[in-house]
């Protein structure tokens, strides 16, 4: 999967995460998303990437709360 596949995916994701969906995930679920797109905000990925995973992170954090 190269960059172009990866900030399209995270994009159509985070399109696709609504309200409802976010109840779909138990808490377990949402804390190890937030793991793995913490891992996608790091240093080595390009500038989409880590701004993309930011976003989902901090909406997914949003629901957490």
């Amino acid at each position: 999967m190269d960059k172009d596949d990866v900030v399209d995916l995270l994009d159509a994701l985070l399109d696709g995460v609504t309200e409802p969906r976010l109840k779909l995930i138990s808490a377990d679920e949402a804390r190890a998303l937030m793991v793995l797109l913490g891992v996608l905000e790091g240093d080595g990925q390009p500038e989409e990437i880590r701004r993309a995973a930011g976003d989902m992170r901090y909406r997914i954090s949003t629901r957490l709360a």
